[in-house]
């Protein structure tokens, strides 16, 4: 008992001196708050370059053979699209996702003076290339029939794909989306490379000032946890809520 009273008494200074000393619980704090802002917005970049992606390769695939025929400027430039996105998604997902951060900080965006917004604009296109492939996957798994029907009432290709497919492809793509999200959110944790104060950094920078390892990362473990959790949370009420409106 004596060395249980010891041993709560030395994690008691330990807390204190790693987060309530000089205020080091808001370098968490805003570290939290980063990551979170970094991950939202480049989420919402991989959701609309991915989707635009995605269109154009399933386009491509689905309707090869019929554009071949016709021939024509529609055929060439969705081939080309198709071979520009092609390349895209294999770059994009054959380099580490933090060389393509420090090559997006260190050469394309050197003059800009927002270090959050280089972080949003690295991650938020090397998630297209990932969202792009998972709804590919998905939109390739639609029916033709749906196709047909939205042409049935009077739509055309572009407003079948609006109104029809993708949002069929969102319900069905939902828990691998949750999954590309809990992964940019664990990858924003290299954005302290380039000297952003995400989570991960605060923790390093508390372990550095207090010599401590065993509670900040405990710490920083332990929020992204909850996180992720809270995460699956929401996207799981959601997904049962599409499953409602289904019936």
């Amino acid at each position: 008992m004596e060395f249980l009273k010891l041993w709560l008494l030395d994690l008691k200074d330990v807390f204190v001196l790693c987060f309530v000393n000089d205020n080091r619980w808001e370098w968490l704090l805003e570290g939290f708050i980063n990551s979170i802002i970094i991950t939202v917005l480049a989420i919402i970049i991989g959701l609309f370059f991915g989707i635009v992606l995605a269109t154009i390769r399933s386009s491509y695939d689905k309707n090869e053979e019929t554009l071949k025929l016709r021939g024509g400027i529609g055929y060439v430039l969705l081939k080309f699209l198709n071979g520009v996105s092609k390349v895209y998604i294999t770059v994009i997902r054959g380099i580490p996702v933090v060389v393509q951060l420090m090559i997006w900080y260190f050469v394309i965006l050197v003059s800009q003076d927002s270090d959050i917004v280089v972080a949003v604009v690295a991650f938020g296109f090397n998630s297209a290339a990932y969202v792009a492939e998972i709804f590919r996957g998905g939109i390739m798994s639609i029916d033709n029939g749906q196709f047909e029907a939205g042409r049935s009432l009077g739509f055309n290709y572009v407003q079948t794909m609006i109104h029809i497919v993708i949002p069929q492809t969102i319900k069905a793509t939902l828990p691998t989306l949750l999954n590309e999200v809990i992964a940019l959110l664990k990858e924003t944790s290299v954005a302290g490379y380039v000297g952003i104060m995400d989570l991960t950094k605060a923790g390093d920078l508390i372990r550095g000032r207090t010599f401590e390892a065993f509670m900040p990362l405990i710490a920083v473990a332990v929020i992204y946890l909850i996180t992720v959790i809270v995460l699956t949370k929401v996207f799981s009420v959601i997904e049962r809520r599409l499953r409602h409106n289904e019936r």
